[in-house]
């Protein structure tokens, strides 16, 4: 699983997430991600379109973020998820915890509205 710097749209980093994120790789994507909190990133839109797979891992790894960013007053949101990872988000209750959209630009325009 490759997390790519997609793209900055104002103080938003926009995270293009491929692959799959589960046990082999959970705690290389925590450290990156811990990283990019640590060097200040407060707002995360994760695009998903091209995320094949999530475990139980991954999910952890979704839940240390945001609760890593919300520390910091931050938050990550979730966009363009879609099929099995969709309903695994759904089934594990992680639809409560993150607000997910269906394209990244809905996902911008509500930073945009929250600034």
């Amino acid at each position: 699983m490759d997390f790519y710097y997609h793209d900055v749209q104002r103080d938003v980093l926009i995270l293009k997430a491929d692959g799959g994120i589960d046990a082999s790789n959970a705690e290389e994507v925590v450290a990156d991600l811990t990283r990019l909190v640590e060097t200040g990133i407060r707002k995360l839109v994760i695009d998903c379109s091209r995320l094949g797979y999530i475990s139980s891992a991954g999910v952890g790894v979704l839940v240390r973020l945001q609760k890593s960013l919300q520390n910091v007053g931050g938050q990550a949101k979730v966009a363009a998820v879609h099929g099995p990872v969709f309903r695994l988000l759904e089934l594990t209750g992680m639809a409560e915890v993150f607000e997910i959209y269906p394209t990244v630009t809905e996902a911008l325009e509500t930073f945009r509205k929250d600034a």
